[in-house]
């Protein structure tokens, strides 16, 4: 494109147009393309926020890479435990007891995932500790049989700290009147709340030693729970492990024990992703009538452009230039109000609740009663450009007509 081009093209941006009309929808269609980007950035950043949210939420119980035993357990977890450390990746472990169960107190019963852990090594692997709303994780101690309960589950039993209920497990005792669950009594002594539904309704968790008796594991585990300095290299060190301990065991990492939520969280971005470019589209495809008004508005000038010499090629390199400073402009000022409000958003949503005295995400129904947001450079980049693109791509068919008025028949009505 040589200067003449460019310096026409943006003149004919500059300029005031006689007519009205056209100006209005060169506004309209910069201001769609500001917002259509403003918005995209916003959601998708507001969806990279509740994706890190919920991972957080999910990892703070669950492990970044487990280790599984076969058929009866894990006979030396110690050995196995500092065999995995020994991976650089690999900074916290810690043995687990994993079992079902069902917890009775009065007429309530509850269906329950049973967890033993050691209270002084399960920080190294989780954060259930930052998660407690009553007692400690290390009121778990071997031989007192006390049990902390996920919020919803001790509100569906109706229990409280230091009330009693009654664990029952498959692992049953054959009499001469047939197969007896075993039970045992077992005292609340805390209460956790990660924020998951899952967790919060299912998870109960007992000592080591007290979930090794219970389901008669003698001095094996059920594996060991291993946290990763990054949490994305799960699969590999996995797949590492996997080649590098000598143990009969499943190695599994938190993307594929959790694969299908997460998929579809990503799912969802995408398709939101899609939907609002098409309001981006809508926008940048209002250039086409833009300049096709143009186009006509111009012909007198585009005739005596040709007549002075000026090539087809110039003529449509000067309306994409016009179409191009549209899309340009719409998607800077869109890309900088979305990412300023993608970094706000903790800020503008709690104005909006107070001025209209609405709440979006009430705290008695969702779990994350926040919108949290995380801005991805990359998700920017995307965006914007895929934007100005679309903005090209809307000003070929106009400068493309422009390029075929003949001058003759332009100045014919001169």
């Amino acid at each position: 494109m040589r200067f003449f081009e460019l310096f026409i093209g943006l003149r004919y941006t500059r300029t005031r147009r006689s007519n009205g009309f056209i100006s209005f929808i060169s506004a309209t269609s910069m201001l769609g393309i500001v917002l259509g980007v403003t918005a995209l950035i916003t959601v998708l950043s507001v969806m990279n926020g509740f994706q890190r949210e919920l991972r957080t939420r999910i990892l703070g119980v669950a492990s970044h890479v487990q280790i599984e035993g076969m058929e009866g357990g894990l006979a030396d977890w110690p050995a196995l435990a500092a065999d995995s450390l020994r991976n650089p990746e690999v900074i916290g472990a810690a043995p687990y007891v994993s079992g079902q169960g069902m917890l009775a107190f009065g007429s309530a019963v509850q269906g329950v995932m049973v967890r033993g852990i050691l209270p002084a090594e399960e920080p190294k692997v989780a954060d259930l500790g930052e998660h407690m709303r009553a007692g400690r994780l290390e009121d778990l101690q071997a031989g007192h049989f006390g049990i902390i309960l996920g919020r919803d589950l001790a509100a569906h039993l109706g229990v409280k700290v230091g009330e009693k209920v009654v664990l029952l497990t498959p692992q049953g005792q054959v009499t001469p009147a047939g197969l007896i669950p075993r039970l045992k009594q077992f005292t609340v002594v805390g209460v956790f709340e990660v924020g998951m539904f899952e967790y919060d309704n299912g998870l109960a968790l007992i000592q080591l030693e007290d979930a090794q008796k219970l389901f008669r594991l003698e001095d094996r585990v059920s594996g060991v729970r291993l946290k990763l300095r990054e949490l994305f290299a799960a699969p590999r060190v996995a797949r590492e492990l996997a080649g590098s301990l000598h143990t009969d065991a499943w190695i599994n990492d938190w993307t594929r024990e959790h694969a299908n939520f997460f998929r579809a969280v990503a799912i969802e971005k995408n398709m939101m992703f899609i939907i609002l470019m098409l309001i981006v589209a809508v926008a940048a495809f209002n250039i086409v009538s833009t300049l096709v008004m143009a186009v006509t508005d111009k012909r007198a000038d585009i005739a005596i452009l040709r007549t002075l010499g000026a090539r087809p090629a110039s003529i449509t390199a000067i309306f994409i230039v016009q179409g191009a400073m549209i899309g340009f402009f719409g998607t800077l000022l869109g890309g900088i109000g979305g990412v300023l409000l993608a970094l706000n958003i903790d800020v503008v949503v709690p104005f909006i609740e107070h001025l209209f005295g609405i709440q979006f995400l009430a705290r008695d129904v969702y779990y994350i009663s926040e919108l949290p947001s995380e801005l991805l450079w990359s998700d920017v980049i995307v965006i914007c450009s895929t934007s100005f693109v679309l903005t090209l791509l809307a000003t070929l068919y106009p400068s493309w007509r422009a390029a075929r008025v003949l001058p003759a028949e332009a100045l014919r009505h001169e």
